[in-house]
C-alpha cells in the first residue's frame, strides 16, 4: 500500500509540475510578447533605425498613420520583392516600437477588385503588372492631420535609402509649408519645354530636381534677375554662365543676409556648353570676396582614382578625367560627406584658398596626390597622350570646399548700374513686370553669419552620372549607383535647415570593396606609369636619334641603314627588353601579393576559426572535468 501510495504521490507532483512549468511558459510569453527585444550584428547598424530617425519620432507633433499596400495574396509574386517586402515590414515595426505610440502601422492586401485594391489606386501607387495578368503593389501612404505623402513604388534595388524615403515623408506630414529653394542655372535642370520651331521634343527636369521637389519648394531665377526672395532658404547655382552683374549684387546681398548657397562651377560641361567659355572664371567677384578662385581653363587629372571608360576607338581604358572617389576622398570630419563612399566627377576643376579674414574653409572633397592641374581642352585627348606627358604635382586638390563665417560684401561700390531702356521702349502692359517692392538698403558687411559651399563640377548633377534607368514588367525602376545625389541632399538639407536626415541617408553600403587589394593596385600602377614614361622617352629619344642620323646621310644612302643607326636601334631594342622585364616583374609580383592575400584569407576562414572554436571546447571540456573531479 505504500508502495502505491508513493507511486499516486509521484505522479500527482510530476502533473502538477508540468502544469506549472506550462503556466510559466504562457506567463512569460504574456510578459515578453510586449518586449522588443532585438539585436543588429551587422558593423554599421544597417537594420535599425539611426539617432537622427529616434530622435526626430520623439519630437513629433502630430501622430502619423503609415498604410503600407503590399499584395501579399500573389503567389507569383517574384522571390526578391517578396523578401524585400518582408524586410520593410519589420523594419516598419522599429518606428512603431520607437515613437510611444505616434506611428502607427497598417497593411492593406490590395486583391483585385477590392476596397483596398481602389483605395490604392486612388493614392497614385503604381502596380506592377505580371506576366499571370496580376498587379503587384508595394507602396505605402503617410498621413498626419490634414496631410499626406505617398512613395509610389518601394524599389527594392534602393534599400539603402529606405529609412531616409520613410523618414523624410513622416516629417514632410508634420508641416505644409516647404522650405524655398532658388535655382540659377544656365544648364536646363528644370526642364525645357517644345521647340515647335526646331521639332525638339519637351525634356523633362533632370533627376536631382524632381527629388529635391519632394522635400522643398523649387523657384528658377533668371540670369538677369535684380532681386532675390526673403523666403528663399537656399540658392542652388549650378554652372553660372551669363549671369548679369545685378544678380551676382543680389546673391552678394543674400548671403550678407544670413543665406546660404551651393555653387556648381565647371571647367569642361560633358553635360552643356563644354570649354571655352568667355568667362574666366564665373562669379569672379564673389570669389575674390570670399578669398577664393577658380580656374575653368584648368581641369584636374587623377591617375588613382581614375574611371574606367570606353573610349570612342570602343576601346576600355581608365581615364583620368572621369574621377571616382574613394571614401578616403570625403572630409570624414563633416556631416556632409562623412558616411558618402564614392561620387564621380567628370572633368573636374579645382577650388582653391586665396585667404580672407574671417571665414572659416573646410574641405570636403579631394584629389588624390597622383595628379595634377592640365588645359580642360584636354579632356578630349587620348589617354595614351595623357599618361605621356603627365607629372604629378604630388598634392591633393580641394574639388569641393565648404566656407562659413561673416561675409564682407563684394561690391564696395554699392549697387551696379542697371541700363535704362528709352523712354519710347515700353513693354506691352501684359508683359511688363509686376512693381517690385522698394530695394532695401545695401549691406557692407553681413549681418548673420552665412554658408557656402562650393564644388568644382556640375556634370555630377547630370542623371547619366549617378543612376541607371531600366524598365521591368512596364514599371520604370531608376537604380542609384553612387553618392552623387547624396552629396546634393546633403549640402541643401544641412544648408537649409534640417541636418537630422543626413545621418539617415549616408548610413554606408551593404557591400564593401577590397581595399587592401586596391592599396596594391595603385601601387602597382604607380610603378607601371613610371616605367611606361620611361619607356616612352626612350622611344622619342631614339626616335631624334635616328632623325639626325638619316639627315647625315647622302641621297644615295637613304634606304640602308647606317652602322650609327643599327647601333642605336640595337641599344634601343636592348633598353625596351629591360623595361618590359621590368613591368613583367611589377605584374606579378602584384598578383603574388593578392594570391597570398587571398590565402590568407582563406586559412583563417577554413582553418583558424575551426581550430580556436576546438581548443575553447578542449579549454571548457578540461576545466569542467577538473571541477567535477574537485566536488
Amino acid at each position: 500500500m505504500s508502495d502505491k501510495k508513493r507511486f499516486f504521490e509521484k505522479s500527482f507532483f510530476s502533473v502538477l509540475g508540468l502544469i506549472l512549468v506550462l503556466l510559466i511558459l504562457v506567463l512569460a510569453n504574456i510578459l515578453f510578447a510586449r518586449v522588443n527585444i532585438r539585436w543588429d550584428a551587422t558593423g554599421e547598424n544597417l537594420y535599425s533605425l539611426s539617432d537622427s530617425t529616434e530622435k526626430i519620432l520623439r519630437n513629433l507633433q502630430h501622430d502619423v498613420t503609415i498604410k503600407v499596400f503590399y499584395s501579399k495574396s500573389i503567389v507569383n509574386t517574384p522571390s526578391y520583392i517578396k523578401n524585400y517586402a518582408n524586410r520593410m515590414l519589420d523594419f516598419l515595426s522599429e518606428y512603431e516600437n520607437y515613437s510611444n505610440g505616434k506611428v502607427r502601422i497598417e497593411v492593406y492586401d490590395p486583391k483585385a477588385d477590392s476596397e483596398e485594391e481602389e483605395w490604392a489606386q486612388k493614392y497614385g501607387l503604381e502596380g506592377v503588372q505580371l506576366a499571370t495578368g496580376e498587379k503587384i503593389f508595394l507602396g505605402l501612404v503617410a498621413a498626419a492631420a490634414d496631410q499626406e505623402e505617398v512613395i509610389k513604388a518601394l524599389d527594392s534595388t534602393n534599400e539603402e535609402r529606405l529609412e531616409y524615403d520613410i523618414t523624410r515623408i513622416i516629417l514632410r506630414v508634420q508641416s505644409p509649408n516647404k522650405p524655398k529653394v532658388g535655382i540659377i542655372s544656365s544648364l536646363p535642370v528644370m526642364g525645357q519645354p517644345p521647340n515647335p520651331y526646331t521639332g525638339q521634343n519637351p525634356q523633362p527636369p533632370w533627376y536631382f530636381v524632381t527629388e529635391l521637389q519632394k522635400t522643398y519648394d523649387l523657384k528658377a531665377i533668371g540670369p538677369d534677375a535684380s532681386r532675390i526672395d526673403p523666403d528663399v532658404s537656399l540658392l542652388l547655382i549650378i554652372h553660372p554662365i551669363g549671369v548679369s552683374e545685378s544678380l551676382q549684387y543680389a546673391v552678394d546681398q543674400f548671403l550678407l543676409a544670413g543665406g546660404s548657397a551651393v555653387i556648381f562651377v565647371d571647367p569642361f560641361s560633358t553635360a552643356g556648353r563644354g570649354p571655352g567659355t568667355a568667362e574666366n572664371p564665373p562669379l569672379k567677384k564673389l570669389f575674390d570676396a570670399w578669398g577664393i578662385s577658380f580656374d575653368n581653363t584648368k581641369t584636374v587629372a587623377d591617375f588613382s582614382y581614375a574611371t574606367r571608360v570606353r573610349a570612342g576607338n570602343n576601346q576600355i581604358e581608365d581615364n583620368p578625367f572621369w574621377i571616382s572617389l574613394p571614401p578616403e576622398a570625403f572630409n570624414a570630419g563633416s556631416l556632409i560627406t562623412s558616411k558618402l563612399e564614392s561620387m564621380l566627377l567628370p572633368a573636374a576643376g579645382v577650388i582653391q584658398k586665396t585667404g580672407t579674414s574671417g571665414l572659416t574653409y573646410e574641405p570636403l572633397l579631394q584629389s588624390s596626390v597622383n595628379s595634377a592641374l592640365i588645359d580642360s581642352g584636354s579632356v578630349q585627348s587620348s589617354v595614351d597622350q595623357i599618361r605621356r606627358d603627365f607629372k604629378t604635382q604630388n598634392t591633393k586638390f580641394d574639388l569641393a570646399l565648404k566656407i562659413t563665417g561673416t561675409f564682407q560684401t563684394a561690391f564696395k561700390e554699392g549697387r551696379p548700374k542697371v541700363e535704362k531702356k528709352a523712354e519710347n521702349e515700353t513693354a506691352p502692359a501684359a508683359a511688363q513686370e509686376p512693381e517690385q517692392p522698394p530695394a532695401a538698403p545695401p549691406l557692407a558687411t553681413g549681418i548673420k553669419p552665412a554658408t557656402v559651399i562650393v564644388i568644382a563640377d556640375a556634370d555630377l548633377l547630370f542623371d547619366g552620372y549617378y543612376l541607371h534607368r531600366q524598365n521591368f514588367l512596364g514599371f520604370n525602376i531608376a537604380r542609384i549607383f553612387n553618392d552623387n545625389l547624396n552629396f546634393v541632399f546633403n549640402s541643401s538639407e544641412m544648408l537649409a535647415g534640417g541636418p537630422d536626415l543626413i545621418q539617415i541617408r549616408s548610413r554606408g553600403k551593404f557591400e564593401k570593396p577590397f581595399t587592401r587589394v586596391k592599396a596594391l593596385e595603385e601601387k602597382a600602377q604607380l610603378k607601371w606609369l613610371a616605367r611606361e614614361q620611361e619607356l616612352i622617352k626612350k622611344v622619342e629619344e631614339t626616335n631624334r636619334k635616328l632623325e639626325q642620323l638619316e639627315g647625315q646621310k647622302d641621297a644615295s644612302q637613304r634606304l640602308i641603314a647606317s652602322s650609327e643607326q643599327e647601333a642605336e636601334i640595337k641599344k634601343f631594342q636592348e633598353e625596351k627588353r629591360r623595361i618590359n622585364r621590368e613591368l613583367k616583374i611589377v605584374r606579378r609580383n602584384l598578383r603574388a601579393e593578392i594570391e597570398s592575400l587571398g590565402r590568407t584569407v582563406k586559412l583563417i576562414n577554413i582553418f583558424l576559426m575551426p581550430l580556436l572554436i576546438g581548443i575553447f571546447g578542449i579549454v571548457f571540456a578540461v576545466l569542467r572535468r577538473k571541477k567535477s573531479a574537485g566536488v
